[in-house]
């Protein structure tokens, strides 16, 4: 990835149309919004709800289980993990230190600091 690109995901428990504790690449910032890369589609979102970071951060965001899930399991419990390289949520057992995504295959540590992140909002 070239240098000078953001990173940006959403913060708290409102529905945004976004997968909690993913980070997308930042398009744009205005004091009121930014423009996030979804799927190679530009997303306006209140700029109010996002966390932003300089760097892509590579380790699974702790995320805990929204009020609204519909498609979590609920065998999954009160939260789980979303990989930082393909955004795949998996259930979080234990107090484990790295996890290996079932998807791409990424062996990456667990941000457990992250569990107060998303109440920001």
């Amino acid at each position: 990835m070239p240098e000078g690109h953001q990173w940006a995901r959403v913060c708290g428990d409102a529905n945004h149309q976004l997968r909690r504790g993913a980070w997308y690449q930042v398009l744009a910032l205005t004091p009121e919004q930014a423009v996030l890369d979804v799927n190679h589609h530009p997303v306006l979102i209140p700029r109010s709800v996002v966390q932003i970071s300089p760097a892509r951060p590579y380790r699974w965001s702790v995320v805990r289980r929204p009020r609204d899930a519909i498609s979590l399991p609920l065998s999954w419990g009160t939260r789980y993990a979303v990989c930082p390289s393909c955004t795949q949520r998996v259930s979080l057992r234990g107090s484990v230190s790295e996890l290996s995504c079932p998807r791409c295959h990424g062996v990456f540590i667990v941000g457990w600091d992250d569990l107060g992140w998303d109440e920001a909002s």
